[in-house]
């Protein structure tokens, strides 16, 4: 595993930009594998800077997202459809065709994770996969005890999982109790993965994740299966390794 520490959060997300950059640079019709939440948020505002102030094209970029809520239609305020349009999509050149997440109200929840595993292997897999991690270890949606064999999946969320994403809901209970997300699996498909981390509260994962050993109970530890991982993490996440 490859470990870049960032002195702050704008470092690290700098710091992602590039690579992703770069990699676009060597292969104009790369896939990247998304992540939501509020850690890729200042990677996302770097790309879309960079569309803007250096041209650089998604114009036949494709996009895999890792996970959807279950019961929440594409236009749901709340959507991870609609977070990556309003944080990326909407702000740069990317055909929306091009662009994947899974259907969190689709009439069969299991055709779905099926049809979706699917794309990944037609579309992809990402030559970049961005990830986030959860306090308790998740990746994508994966909770602690996720099989690392699991491929896309309906899961139940952590009551630590939808406590952390109450902020983004007009209150805790409307937080879904389910989502889709690619399992362990189909994430470590990608070519390479960037794992990016910020804050103290990220510190107990990332010292977890770097001293321990690969178990299910902390999904996170699957990356050490991995050929190719990038850590990025600022200092405040990484503090518990200094």
């Amino acid at each position: 595993m490859n470990i870049i520490v960032a002195d702050h959060y704008e470092a690290l997300s700098k710091e992602a930009a590039k690579i992703i950059e770069e990699q676009l640079q060597t292969k104009l019709g790369s896939v990247l594998g998304l992540a939501t939440g509020s850690t890729p948020l200042g990677l996302y505002e770097e790309l879309i800077q960079g569309h803007r102030e250096r041209d650089v094209s998604y114009k036949h970029v494709h996009t895999l997202n890792l996970d959807e809520y279950v019961g929440l239609d594409k236009h749901h305020p709340q959507s991870y459809h609609v977070f990556m349009n309003k944080r990326l999509f909407n702000h740069i050149n990317i055909p929306l065709k091009q662009t994947h997440i899974p259907s969190g109200d689709a009439s069969s929840l299991l055709d779905e994770c099926k049809r979706y595993e699917l794309v990944i292997d037609e579309v992809g897999p990402p030559d970049i996969q961005v990830l986030g991690i959860g306090q308790n270890g998740h990746i994508g949606f994966n909770e602690p005890g996720s099989s690392f064999a699991g491929i896309t999946h309906i899961t139940e969320l952590a009551h630590s999982t939808r406590e952390a994403n109450a902020r983004f809901f007009s209150s805790p209970e409307d937080v879904p109790t389910h989502a889709i997300t690619m399992g362990i699996k189909s994430i470590l498909k990608s070519k390479h993965i960037l794992l990016l981390a910020s804050g103290a509260k990220k510190a107990a994962a990332i010292q977890r994740l770097l001293t321990g050993e690969a178990n299910e109970a902390f999904p996170a530890s699957a990356l050490y299966g991995h050929p190719n991982v990038t850590l990025i993490v600022d200092k405040e996440a990484y503090k518990e390794m200094e």
